[in-house]
């Protein structure tokens, strides 16, 4: 079982930059990769960003490739998401993830081999 926990939301001007972080708790979270996605007010949920168990691999969605940058720090059982340039159809609830499997050559094809999900945190952007 893995419990996420996401922080660091909040208001920002175009331009501007945030950090999120998401704090997991269970013994797993060094062996499955982690995920962030997104989801605007009535938009349905889209990948943002993931990176692979190790933290070798990462791979972004077009949209936000160049601006953020996923990173993990295993020892702390912390991924996190750094968000540069920021745009106003960056705002969204940004929510993390974590692989249902282990040592995953890669990262989850799909967002339902995303077996664990935080509750998420506000991201808003103005003009």
């Amino acid at each position: 079982q893995v419990q996420l926990v996401e922080s660091g939301g909040g208001l920002v001007q175009g331009g501007g930059s945030l950090r999120l972080s998401c704090a997991a708790s269970g013994r797993t979270f060094s062996s499955v990769a982690m995920g962030w996605f997104r989801q605007a007010p009535g938009k349905e949920r889209e990948f943002v960003a993931a990176i692979t168990w190790s933290g070798g691999r990462s791979y972004y969605a077009d949209s936000v490739k160049g601006r953020f940058t996923i990173s993990r720090d295993n020892a702390k059982n912390t991924v996190y998401l750094q968000m540069n340039s920021l745009k106003p159809e960056d705002t969204a609830v940004y929510y993390c993830a974590a692989d249902s499997r282990a040592y995953r050559a890669g990262p989850p094809s799909t967002s339902r081999e995303f077996g664990y999900w935080g509750q998420g945190t506000q991201v808003t952007v103005s003009s």
